[in-house]
């Protein structure tokens, strides 16, 4: 039994990071073929002539997602996105995913057809093959786990901690979408929750609702890079929010960084929805989450280049780490970046 009096630490007291450093503090390297474990966005394996990549995500209803407006056809979609996103962070290529679901009573199977009907398209879409997972029953509703399976060329593996003090700090699309679209989401499920005959009108909010239940993986500017031979310092995908991300590079990298509010890449509908619901919409894109987008540095000596890039942005740079981690105002005031964003176990 628990004990009332227990001064065993609450785990929401560490976060997600810090009992992932916890429970990793310990983890060596006991096989040679283990480039690099765990603090990045996938595993790293010597299999010889190329280098494999290995990721596994988890999915739980009621935490990562909610059936009341998210169709299970977009869940396995988004899934998947979630999986091989890690994969392509690290400048690799997916090729496999193995999916495991724990499947409660309440669920037909004509539903599960569906959600594998999303988990197919997304294969297609981005030439994943299906490889296996399992199944098991399950107490508490829907669970999904993805393992993720790709690989790189030695010469092109990009990890979190290769940039260094004045690379510039780039990203791919715009942010917050995901998160106001959520938003938006959350708002109807409410109504409906409390009048099962309301009808939620979405019109005006297409963009931003799709960004949360089909998101896309800007593969195409990977490939813009490898085109430019700009092969980036470090990379992460935007799943946590921007602020979380850019200071999980500068904590790999051992550097600081410098944001500029007036750089961050916000879409119009994104911005009048976060202003509808009394958001900055800046705070949406560092916080919010959900966006898949890249997130990644580069030497100046190719912000030429870089800016030549379609659907890319330079958003700051990095400096040394004793100068912290900042976002500049327009007004040139320097504001602490803190990790506020997604943080769901």
């Amino acid at each position: 039994m628990n004990d009332p009096e227990s001064r065993d630490t609450p785990i929401e007291r560490l976060g997600k990071f810090g009992l992932i450093d916890r429970l990793c503090a310990g983890a060596g390297k006991i096989n040679p073929g283990t480039v690099k474990g765990p603090g990045d966005d996938a595993c790293i394996i010597d299999t010889g002539n190329s280098l494999t990549l290995v990721s596994s995500d988890l999915l739980m209803e009621g935490i990562h997602f909610n059936l009341v407006y998210t169709p299970v056809k977009h869940l396995g979609y988004k899934a998947v996105i979630r999986g091989i996103s890690d994969i392509f962070a690290m400048n690799g290529r997916p090729g496999q995913i193995l999916v495991s679901l724990g499947i409660s009573s309440r669920f037909s199977v004509e539903q599960i057809d569906s959600l594998y009907e999303g988990i197919y398209l997304a294969c297609k879409r981005y030439n994943i093959d299906l490889a296996g997972g399992d199944t098991s029953s399950s107490l508490t509703g829907l669970t999904i786990g993805i393992t993720s399976i790709g690989t790189v060329d030695r010469e092109s593996i990009t990890a979190r901690d290769g940039a260094g003090p004045n690379d510039l700090v780039c990203v791919t699309g715009d942010l917050g979408a995901a998160y106001m679209g959520l938003q938006v989401l959350e708002r109807e499920g409410r109504l409906f929750g409390m009048d099962k005959s309301f009808k939620p009108d979405l019109t005006g909010y297409e963009y931003i609702i799709e960004r949360q239940l089909k998101p896309e993986f800007p593969v195409d500017v990977l490939e813009q890079l490898r085109e430019k031979e700009i092969l980036p310092t470090s990379m992460i995908d935007i799943s946590d929010g921007l602020a979380s991300d850019i200071l999980h590079i500068c904590k790999s990298s051992g550097t600081g960084c410098r944001l500029y509010y007036e750089k961050i890449p916000i879409d119009t509908e994104t911005f009048n929805t976060a202003e509808e619901f009394g958001i900055d919409p800046v705070v949406a894109a560092l916080n919010g989450g959900d966006d898949y987008e890249l997130l990644f540095t580069s030497p100046p000596a190719n912000y030429s280049r870089i800016m030549e890039l379609k659907d890319v942005r330079i958003i700051g740079h990095l400096t040394a780490p004793e100068q912290g981690n900042m976002l500049i105002s327009p007004e040139g005031t320097a504001v602490e970046l803190k990790a506020q964003g997604w943080n769901k176990l």
